[in-house]
């Protein structure tokens, strides 16, 4: 009996650890994704809006927003892991936790502060309006009344173009807006200012312009879902990346200047 007894003390802890073994910490009860294993920081960007965010002739994914959301990781002690998605469906993957922060030249907007944190931002863009080259009608944002433009569904710049009385062709990206127009099938477009630049410089002989710039700046930031802890640690890390000439580094690998403001 004595030997019985002694084998049930030994043995019951084990059982009910067994019984107590379900999934791996961290992992959901259904099929909901879960942000990031413990060591990643996982980042949501589109992949197909150069210079921030594009696949170079390698195929391998690059940018001035990569790169820095890579730096910014490896100063936080994390590892990047980049999930690729269209713009129009960004932001809800953040929603539904497909990943813990958004890196895809983010437009700072106070509709979009009342429902997210953002980080502090790292860089300032103007928006330009851009036309095909023999387009003599189109000279300023009040001439879009009527007019055809091609913007993402969640893009600042639609807001702006609606707002001047222009009908929307929803696009996938500024690449795409760009062929619309060489094609006829739109009238103009609204974009960054530095993507526009560095599409003429990778495609010059492109028969569109730009006849428009605005003139106030528009800051954009990472951005994170509400009352997360991890945006005081990016924040922390833009500081010491701007503080220590890491920033900058970028910033001229990219842009030849500093486009922090």
């Amino acid at each position: 009996m004595n030997i019985i007894r002694i084998l049930l003390l030994v043995l019951l802890p084990v059982a009910l650890t067994a019984c107590g073994a379900g999934k791996p910490s961290g992992e959901g009860n259904n099929n909901t994704p879960v942000s990031g294993t413990k060591g990643d920081l996982t980042i949501g960007t589109e992949g197909t809006y150069a210079p921030f965010t594009f696949h170079d002739e390698s195929g391998a994914l690059t940018g001035f927003d990569v790169e820095l959301a890579t730096e910014v990781s490896r100063r936080i002690g994390r590892t990047p892991r980049f999930v690729e998605t269209k713009w129009d469906g960004m932001i809800a993957g953040l929603d539904a936790k497909r990943y813990d922060m958004v890196a895809n030249e983010v437009a700072v907007r106070p509709d979009r502060l009342e429902k997210y944190d953002m980080s502090d931002p790292y860089i300032v863009s103007r928006a330009v309006l851009v036309v095909a080259s023999d387009n003599q009608t189109i000279k300023s944002l009040d001439d879009l009344k009527g007019k055809k433009v091609g913007q993402s569904l969640d893009s600042n710049y639609r807001k702006i173009a609606e707002e001047h009385g222009a009908k929307n062709t929803v696009v996938e990206g500024f690449n795409q807006a760009i062929d619309l127009i060489v094609s006829g099938r739109i009238d103009a477009t609204i974009n960054d200012s530095l993507s526009y630049l560095d599409l003429k410089k990778q495609r010059p002989d492109l028969a569109v312009k730009t006849v428009y710039e605005e003139p106030d700046a528009t800051s954009n930031a990472f951005l994170l879902r509400k009352g997360d802890d991890l945006v005081e640690q990016v924040n922390q890390a833009l500081k010491d990346m701007h503080d220590d000439g890491a920033y900058l580094k970028i910033s001229q690998k990219w842009f030849n200047t500093d486009v922090s403001k």
